[in-house]
């Protein structure tokens, strides 16, 4: 299982690809952006986990690009931000995230295991 993780804060990104990558996931990263598209056009994961605060572009630009391609409008996006605001959290699931998930409400193992969820979900 593919899985792009696009967030710019170095610990947690470092976190959760090692955690990924335990769970068996090959991981793909991006810290901004810019380069998120790129990182998921290149590869085109089974799952997308991105953050909406980043350097360049923002996560709801990136979501709204990813769902305007056709090469990578069908591939699940969860949301893994600290916005916690129901406008936020409305919005991106608007655009085509899957699932909306706040950073601060949420431990590590339990986003792995949703994700895993999802993607298992996804499979059958």
């Amino acid at each position: 299982m593919k899985i792009v993780i696009v967030e710019d804060e170095e610990i947690l990104l470092k976190v959760l690809k090692e955690k990924f990558e335990k769970a068996n996931f090959d991981v793909w990263s991006a810290i901004n952006g810019d380069e998120a598209f790129a990182v998921i056009k290149k590869t085109l994961p089974d799952m997308v986990v991105l953050d909406l605060i980043l350097p360049g572009k923002s996560g709801f630009e990136v979501l709204q690009e990813l769902k305007l391609d056709a090469e990578t409008k069908l591939i699940p996006v969860i949301v893994l931000s600290n916005l916690g605001q129901d406008e936020d959290i409305k919005k991106a699931l608007q655009m085509g995230a899957e699932d909306y998930i706040v950073k601060t409400q949420h431990p590590i193992n339990e986003v792995i295991e949703k994700v895993k969820a999802r993607i298992l979900s996804k499979s059958r």
